[in-house]
């Protein structure tokens, strides 16, 4: 114990509050992409899928694909498939903002099927009752489906979220910032397990509030949406 005190002092905590916040900034933008992008996507393969909604088969078989296609892949060969498309889009493959494409692509196919799942556990009572009052698809959409499926959609979000911690950690293999680069540089590369079991406190830390955030926001939508 008292080696690990004698370590830790000469730990930069500047540089450890560097890497958290670049954590927390590519958790909070993918997030946000994640979520614009990802529940219109599963809205889509859920309509597609549902005969009583808009049923396209051919369609939903074609994003289904494409959407295991990138489940499939793990996280750190899917940042380098993306390398190329990434500088495009960023001018870069390192830092925060060369993980952040990388970390959307694979966010947004998580969280389509965790949208896809939450609406078929709409009632389909619900949907026939609409449907009779001659409801179309985007009012269906917009007043029945989301709200119905509020609450699932948010826990969805949040398992998305933490996730997203586990790929913001690996990012740091090709110099992706955050604690995963951290950890990767001081821990794994020179050694120094007591730096590694900070930035693994830490990760612990923003894990379990995301989950108590995401907890508290399910509870709130389930009471006030029900």
């Amino acid at each position: 114990m008292h080696e690990l005190l004698i370590n830790l002092a000469g730990l930069d905590f500047l540089e450890l509050w560097d890497a958290t916040k670049a954590t927390l900034l590519m958790l909070f933008l993918s997030l946000i992409f994640i979520v614009i992008l990802g529940l219109p996507l599963g809205i889509a393969i859920y309509s597609f899928a549902n005969s009583k909604i808009k049923k396209q088969p051919i369609i939903y078989e074609i994003l289904s694909f494409f959407i295991n296609i990138i489940r499939s892949i793990p996280f750190i060969i899917l940042m380098i498939l993306l390398m190329p498309l990434t500088a495009i889009i960023t001018g870069t493959t390192i830092d925060v903002a060369g993980v952040i494409p990388p970390i959307t692509v694979a966010g947004i196919a998580f969280f389509a099927r965790l949208t896809e799942t939450a609406l078929n556990e709409v009632d389909s009572g619900v949907i026939e009752a609409a449907q009779s009052m001659g409801v179309g698809y985007w009012q269906m959409v917009k007043g029945v489906l989301l709200p119905e499926a509020r609450a699932s959609i948010v826990a969805a979000a949040t398992v998305t979220s933490i996730a997203l911690v586990d790929y913001t950690a690996v990012s740091g293999v090709i110099g992706g910032g955050g604690l995963g680069d951290l950890a990767i540089r001081y821990g794994y590369q020179r050694y120094e397990t007591e730096i590694m079991l900070v930035t693994v406190i830490l990760l612990i830390v923003i894990v379990q509030i995301m989950q108590f955030i995401g907890n508290k926001a399910v509870i709130y939508f389930s009471k006030n949406y029900s």
